[in-house]
């Protein structure tokens, strides 16, 4: 599917869903890694990540465009167009669009778990963050902090 082909799209899930013309610009942005999609507050574009489309089909893919028209028209109408307001649940419902889009089968997740210990009363704890050893100090007897190992866990 090329841009061109996208931005027709998007323009026929508009005035099919939402009976609104879509405006703008949509496409292809190769940048976007973790979400589906993206609407741009400033310039009302629409990004959309092409790996959706490409892993999980059409479906998801018109999924993502109704999910970022309902950003799209309640930003332009002046209404609650942010996640957590009553507009853009109730509009999204109407429409029949997605909250959130499906996890990459193709993005591996890590997560990262950190051991450090007091070097002065043996403390042991773990972060998933790092921890500035040169500016934070043990908690319990202000002792310096020493970083054990890290342990990287594949998900997926």
């Amino acid at each position: 599917m090329t841009n061109a082909e996208l931005q027709q799209l998007v323009e026929r899930i508009s005035i099919q869903s939402f009976n609104k013309p879509f405006q703008h610009k949509a496409y292809f942005n190769p940048r976007l890694r973790t979400t589906g999609g993206r609407y741009m507050l400033g310039s009302h574009d629409i990004d959309i990540n092409r790996r959706y489309l490409d892993e999980h089909g059409m479906e998801e893919l018109i999924g993502i465009i109704k999910h970022e028209l309902c950003h799209y028209h309640l930003h332009i109408e002046g209404k609650g167009y942010k996640h957590g307001d009553q507009d853009f649940k109730s509009l999204l419902k109407h429409v029949g669009g997605p909250r959130h889009c499906s996890s990459l089968p193709s993005v591996n997740r890590r997560s990262r778990v950190l051991y450090y210990v007091c070097s002065q009363c043996g403390l042991d704890f773990e972060r998933k963050r790092k921890i500035n050893t040169r500016k934070y100090v043990c908690g319990r007897c202000k002792g310096k902090l020493r970083l054990v190992k890290e342990v990287v866990i594949e998900k997926g």
